[in-house]
């Protein structure tokens, strides 16, 4: 049996991970992604994991995934402050950019690491000033 402290924390954490991937789920979909996407910036968590993690089940995200989708919020919010509509900031990660060597930052952040959606964040945080 749980002790009441390690109940708390395993709430807190399951509760982290639904708030994080709801919010993620919402941004990748603005963005067009579909699964096979969505399931890459998450760092290729088994296929059953990624649809429980869609229908709101499943188990908590690791710290990795948690990371990801932290990259993922900060280069949300920095398009929506740098685009006056969210249909703007919605398809700029699909335009390609010389800053990607043409490519578009949805191609960069496909590459599958951490890194990768780190330096979109990066490049967008230098945009903002």
């Amino acid at each position: 049996m749980l002790a009441k402290s390690e109940h708390a924390a395993k709430t807190d954490e399951r509760r982290r991970s639904e708030v994080a991937l709801k919010a993620f789920f919402r941004i990748t979909e603005g963005w067009g992604l579909g699964n096979q996407e969505q399931q890459v910036l998450l760092g290729s968590p088994p296929r059953s994991t990624f649809y429980k993690w869609k229908k709101g089940e499943g188990p908590a995200i690791s710290g990795d995934t948690l990371e990801r989708i932290s990259y993922i919020l900060g280069i949300y919010k920095a398009l929506r402050i740098l685009f006056p509509t969210e249909e703007q900031a919605n398809a700029w990660p699909r335009k390609a950019n010389r800053e990607f060597d043409g490519e578009s930052a949805i191609s960069v952040m496909l590459k599958g690491r951490v890194i990768n959606l780190a330096d979109v964040r990066r490049y967008l945080d230098a945009v903002r000033g």
